[in-house]
């Protein structure tokens, strides 16, 4: 049904969508299975049986990472339990001991972890850099440099990185290149379209969209990429839930409505800060203020819900009566679904390339579906506390 000439937002609506496979049941039903019967010997020995085991595929699952392909723009997509799995599984599937591999240093603090604990104790070399480095990355690439591994925006300070030149700087060198899209969540941004092998996704996010189910994904640009990830997923024993696959599959046709509405409020409340509160800093890139601003303007369709904001210089104990003073965003680690939500950032602890020395407390903002102006209001509010301290 999907027409090359049709627009993403529609394309989308009809991708993993084949309702004349169930007698016109308009949704995918829910695949709950382990064990797959074949037909015949024949089947049964081909080792690319559509569907062999439930680990492996369902119709459900397939029907999805169609879709993801068509959001992302990619070959071929995996689905994983999680955004951190999803990123492990690509990470171990191609690097080996020895191997050199380039880390952002705005990388999700849980990446991170995964890059000092697991790759480092398996003889891989991490180094991060800064996530600003452009076309310079060429002075960090070694000769056993097999990754260069990107995140934009990146976590925290929302740091645009410029893929482009990175992902020809990369190439040149014979790099498998990744990147972490979870914030543009292929609506904003399509990483292979700009020459990244291997898109990652923390479908968690925005393409769940409800608070209500765990999930990432691996999206490869070819035939070639999606073998090397979908070896490393069999043999890691990757796999996600059917319910978590389903409450996916439905995210991704709203997907486009809710990144949209997210991403006007968000701005809506970032002009706001920057401009009449207390906040010493606001990390926004819809901001012209934002370092990166011009690249994405380039690169990017426009924003999603998130902010982070540095608070004015004062003690812990202001900063956290601000944050508890707040009634519509609670605190929580999630973003990408209908509530709004506030963060602590704790960067001292995980950057090294360009140590973090700012001074005030920095807190991430997710802002939901919420009127923007009752937003504004509880922001307003509990500002009320630094004239107070």
């Amino acid at each position: 049904m999907n027409d090359k000439n049709h627009k993403d937002e529609t394309r989308l609506i009809h991708a993993g969508y084949n309702p004349d496979d169930y007698h016109g049941v308009v949704n995918s039903p829910v695949v709950r299975t382990s064990t797959i019967i074949y037909p015949d010997m024949a089947a049964y020995e081909d080792p690319d049986h559509k569907f062999r085991y439930g680990r492996y595929n369902t119709p459900l699952v397939q029907n999805f990472n169609d879709a993801l392909a068509e959001l992302e723009k990619g070959y071929a997509a995996l689905v994983a339990p999680s955004g951190l799995s999803a990123i492990s599984t690509a990470l171990l599937g191609v690097l080996n001991t020895g191997d050199h591999v380039l880390i952002t240093d705005s990388v999700y603090p849980p990446a991170r972890f995964f890059c000092d604990d697991v790759l480092e104790r398996m003889g891989i070399e991490v180094e991060y850099y800064d996530p600003h480095i452009g076309a310079e990355i060429t002075s960090l690439i070694k000769a056993n440099t097999k990754v260069l591994y990107m995140e934009s925006p990146g976590s925290g300070t929302m740091d645009i990185q410029d893929v482009p030149a990175l992902t020809k700087a990369a190439k040149a060198a014979g790099l498998i290149t990744m990147l972490d899209n979870s914030w543009a969540s292929g609506v904003l941004f399509n990483p292979i379209e700009h020459g990244v092998n291997i898109s990652i996704l923390s479908c968690t996010k925005y393409i769940n969209g409800h608070s209500d189910g765990m999930l990432g994904a691996v999206v490869a640009d070819s035939e070639e990429t999606y073998k090397i990830i979908k070896k490393a997923a069999v043999n890691l024993g990757v796999c996600a839930g059917s319910e978590e696959v389903n409450l996916g599959l439905r995210g991704l046709k709203t997907i486009h409505l809710r990144m949209k509405e997210a991403g006007e409020r968000a701005l809506k409340i970032a002009q706001w800060l920057e401009g009449e509160s207390p906040t010493t800093k606001v990390y926004h890139p819809a901001l012209p203020s934002h370092k990166a601003h011009e690249i994405w303007k380039r690169d990017y369709k426009g924003c999603n819900g998130l902010i982070s904001l540095q608070l004015p210089a004062a003690s812990k104990e202001t900063a956290h009566a601000f944050i508890e003073s707040l009634k519509l965003f609670r605190i929580g680690s999630s973003w990408g679904g209908y509530e709004s939500l506030l963060q602590p950032q704790y960067l001292k602890s995980c950057r090294t390339a360009v140590p973090w020395d700012e001074d005030g407390f920095l807190v991430r903002l997710q802002v939901g579906l919420e009127d923007p102006d009752d937003l504004i209001a509880d922001l307003q509010n509990a500002f009320k506390v630094f004239g107070e301290s």
